[in-house]
């Protein structure tokens, strides 16, 4: 067995299967916490909680105005870095044949050249962000070794898919192997880092909107 072979083989099933797991795992274990903490009795006039939850998720993608001028950058890039992964992976037609074969369904993609010049923006992006983040005093501060290693996991399979892409550095069969080795790791790691926030961002900021309908307040 090659290193190919491995990568598209055991390595990436096994990531597949630590991944749907793990995150299992952990929204089960959010779920299945008790729900009713809230003992007083809502405001008088106080919206509904589903209706407080859906407006804190889609208020909160817009920052207050106030926090706009500390964090404009790192907010605007944030959506880049995240769109443009989103578009890469979505709509790459590769990564739309791997779905199909794993789900069965598929849609149409982008221009190959299109998916490059995203994933050129995308790096650019991610690279953007950590300099900011190693020399912001204040997200110097609070950052921990996860926001590092989840950065790593996210940069490599930008960073392998445009070589291979661009047929850099090695074999296009070694770079394809490597390109499926990062995204493996990206798997297996995505459960158990801050990478998790895809999935849990939706329970925080539904909570924060409950509570403050609750209470009356305005987010």
């Amino acid at each position: 067995m090659d290193l190919l072979d491995f990568a598209r083989g055991p390595a990436l099933y096994f990531a597949l299967a630590v991944f749907a797991l793990g995150t299992l795992w952990r929204l089960l274990g959010i779920l299945l916490l008790p729900w009713g903490l809230i003992r007083s009795p809502a405001r008088e006039g106080s919206p509904s909680p589903f209706s407080s939850a859906l407006k804190g998720i889609v208020v909160k993608l817009w920052p207050h105005k106030e926090f706009m001028a500390g964090g404009f950058f790192t907010f605007i890039n944030g959506y880049i870095f995240h769109l443009g992964l989103a578009i890469v992976v979505f709509l790459f037609v590769p990564h739309i044949l791997f779905i199909k074969n794993l789900f069965g369904i598929s849609w149409p993609g982008l221009p190959s050249n299109v998916i490059y010049a995203v994933g050129v923006i995308t790096a650019v992006s991610l690279i953007a962000a950590i300099a900011n983040r190693m020399t912001s005093p204040v997200l110097r501060l609070i950052s921990r070794v996860d926001d590092y290693i989840s950065w790593v996991m996210t940069f490599l399979p930008v960073l392998t898919g445009l070589l291979a892409v661009s047929h850099l550095g090695a074999r296009y069969e070694t770079l394809i192997a490597l390109h499926i080795l990062s995204v493996a790791a990206f798997f297996v790691w995505f459960p158990f880092g801050k990478l998790m926030h895809a999935f849990l961002f939706v329970f925080s900021r539904a909570m924060t909107g409950v509570r403050f309908g609750h209470r009356g307040a305005q987010l």
